[in-house]
């Protein structure tokens, strides 16, 4: 094979004997890795590389945070990120009385009759969105929705007035607030 490939064969001897030791490296990342997981394990599976890697240098074990970021991609290790929370209900300065108006019975016997609405939040690069929506009971269909980058009354009130003007409420229809 070295004849084929025009290489003396003290290179393929040396090159077998390189292949068959560990370098101080590859020793050292073996090492750590250890290290690595047990902290990760430790942290519930909660911790990022910075973390771990400033829990292992407090402990004496010198890294940097890309070289735990390397080990812990290798080990598959990956740290759960907490979610980022919004608070949305603000108290206001006096209780507000709110009825439930359809007793807990979220079903319906015709479409039209009977409503729910919600409002979801949607985390975008710019900023939070607000969808509020008017949902029919009996189709489960959104008959109403509107969109914005606040949480007032008129969100709500704009996808009310949506499902009035496409005719999705019919005259028999419950209440949707009370005043």
């Amino acid at each position: 094979m070295c004849r084929l490939l025009g290489v003396p064969r003290s290179s393929f001897y040396a090159w077998r004997q390189r292949v068959a030791t560990e370098t101080t490296t590859q020793a050292r990342r073996r090492r750590l890795s250890i290290h690595v997981s047990r902290v990760f394990t430790e942290g519930r599976g909660a911790y990022g590389c910075r973390r771990v890697a400033a829990q292992l240098n407090r402990e004496g074990h010198a890294c940097s945070v890309g070289l735990v970021a390397d080990l812990m991609r290798d080990l598959g290790l990956a740290g759960c990120q907490p979610r980022t929370y919004k608070r949305t209900t603000m108290p206001g300065e006096e209780p507000v009385d709110s009825p439930d108006l359809i007793g807990r019975e979220f079903t319906a016997d015709a479409p039209g009759k009977r409503f729910v609405g919600d409002i979801t939040y949607l985390k975008t690069g710019e900023g939070w969105l607000y969808l509020a929506t008017v949902i029919d009971l009996a189709t489960r269909m959104a008959v109403g929705w509107q969109l914005a980058d606040h949480m007032r009354t008129s969100l709500v009130v704009d996808a009310l007035d949506m499902a009035i003007t496409h005719g999705h409420l019919h005259s028999g229809a419950a209440p949707l607030w009370s005043s």
